[in-house]
């Protein structure tokens, strides 16, 4: 028996509780993983709260993350003992996630941990940190360098934006944050950043054409702030785009893309094939401070992760929640 956050669904609703399951209930895989440290992300927010139908099939085990060490394996790639993380692949929506303390997964879903971190600060990065990379990759590989201008993120006290910031400025862009949380412009400030605006300059609509001021930007949040954010992105300059916390609309014109040539590139972190997936761990080994993690991240145990489900998806949350699945 095993300790996990199991999502139920009956005709009166959804349920959500911390409970013992017995090992033989485990999906099917070719790898089954102690779980050390997963985390919770805005997704596994919606899951746990039922605000979205995020999950496919019930019952449920949600957690996108997991880092964990392989007991057992029949995967060509892994061997009892390896040190392994998972993000995505549609873990914790349509197969048995992160928040228990066992996990059996398919060992194409693996990538090593690491060795630039412990279980934990992975963990502490997880699927917002890994998308913040691969937000950083495609701005680098579309030709966005530091000497163009300044680099905007969005939702920037968010997983997804305080990484990205600490990336970005280890790399040597000029970071603006945007954010709704006024008090917490030391915090963005010591990440890396050398602005701070308020969202709300860009959270309203806005013409389709602006004054030009970001070489690139990364967005976390959708609907009228990405809009904007394109109209104000300089000639030639890119926009990673890679959630919805506003909202899934884009309510946009054309003229950013046809008149400055501007690049908008979508980010997908569930399916991202594995080779993506190195590269972007890769980065984050090599260039964000393990200390930065400290700033990031606050630690929880598995019994605290229904309410911070909650807490999360009410805006409550800075930074990353690591959950410590063996507490």
């Amino acid at each position: 028996m095993f300790s996990a956050i199991l999502i139920n669904k009956t005709d009166a609703g959804q349920t959500v509780e911390l409970t013992q399951i017995d090992e033989a209930q485990l999906p099917e895989g070719d790898v089954a993983v102690d779980v050390e440290f997963s985390t919770l992300n805005y997704k596994d927010g919606l899951a746990i709260t039922g605000k979205s139908p995020v999950v496919r099939k019930f019952p449920m085990v949600p957690g996108i993350d997991i880092a964990g060490t392989v007991s057992e394996s029949s995967h060509a790639d892994w061997k009892k003992g390896d040190k392994v993380v998972l993000n995505g692949w549609g873990v914790g929506e349509m197969h048995w996630g992160g928040l228990a303390q066992k996990a059996r997964l398919k060992g194409d879903w693996l990538v090593p941990l690491p060795s630039a971190f412990s279980s934990k600060q992975a963990m502490a990065i997880g699927t917002a940190g890994y998308t913040a990379s691969l937000c950083v990759e495609a701005l680098v590989n579309a030709g966005v360098k530091p000497e163009q201008g300044e680099v905007l993120v969005t939702g920037s006290t968010g997983g997804v934006g305080s990484v990205a910031i600490a990336l970005l400025a280890k790399a040597g862009y000029k970071v603006v944050a945007a954010t709704g949380k006024a008090a917490e412009g030391d915090y963005l400030k010591q990440l890396g950043a050398s602005g701070v605006i308020d969202r709300a300059e860009l959270a309203a609509a806005g013409k389709p054409l602006q004054k030009e001021r970001w070489a690139g930007v990364v967005d976390s949040v959708g609907s009228h702030t990405l809009a904007n954010a394109c109209a104000q992105t300089r000639y030639g300059g890119a926009v990673a785009a890679c959630g919805l916390a506003q909202g899934m609309d884009f309510p946009a014109s054309v003229a950013p893309f046809i008149l400055r040539g501007v690049s908008l590139l979508g980010i997908d972190s569930v399916m991202a094939p594995k080779a993506r997936r190195l590269t972007a761990w890769e980065r984050l080994g090599r260039d964000l401070n393990p200390a930065a993690l400290e700033l990031i991240a606050k630690e929880i145990t598995l019994a605290d992760a229904i309410q911070a489900g909650a807490d999360l998806i009410a805006g409550k949350v800075r930074g990353r929640l690591v959950v410590n699945v063996n507490q």
